[in-house]
């Protein structure tokens, strides 16, 4: 199961938006929010809280393909996010999400029994390419027990 497939079947959230996962790589994960008539807000895009629902999603995407390995022995969690809405988004909307630190610096804090934090930046962008939306997520692998 792919890390897309395995968000769709387990974050109702990521389900009941059809949010789709383009790429989930250690490096990048891209996420796209099909125009869908039922989440669009009162100028007829996408709404806020979809965008910020897509944007983290695929901050999620990409901790999940980051540090899949230790899942046995911590729990990636959201610390805090912001998000700034640059320019009006009409349409489908796409997320790429991209880590702010190395995975090897992160998994040594955890080897070393620390509970690290990492941020997670997102583009949000309209199919014209045009940037509509900037968030960062700050993520934490929680040691298990």
């Amino acid at each position: 199961m792919s890390i897309g497939e395995m968000l769709a079947a387990t974050v109702p959230m990521a389900r009941t938006l059809n949010l789709q996962f383009l790429e989930t790589t250690p490096e990048k994960a891209v996420v796209s929010l099909p125009d869908q008539g039922e989440y669009h807000n009162h100028v007829g895009g996408p709404h806020a809280g979809a965008m910020f629902t897509l944007g983290e999603t695929a901050s999620g995407s990409i901790v999940l393909a980051a540090f899949g390995e230790q899942l046995a022995r911590a729990v990636p969690l959201a610390v805090r996010a912001e998000i700034a809405y640059k320019k009006l988004a009409m349409g489908a909307v796409t997320a790429t999400a991209t880590l702010g630190r190395p995975v090897a610096e992160v998994v040594a804090e955890l080897d070393a029994g620390e509970r690290p934090e990492f941020p997670v930046s997102i583009e949000i962008r309209r199919a014209d390419g045009a940037v509509t939306g900037e968030m960062t997520v700050v993520w934490t692998l929680r040691p298990n027990g």
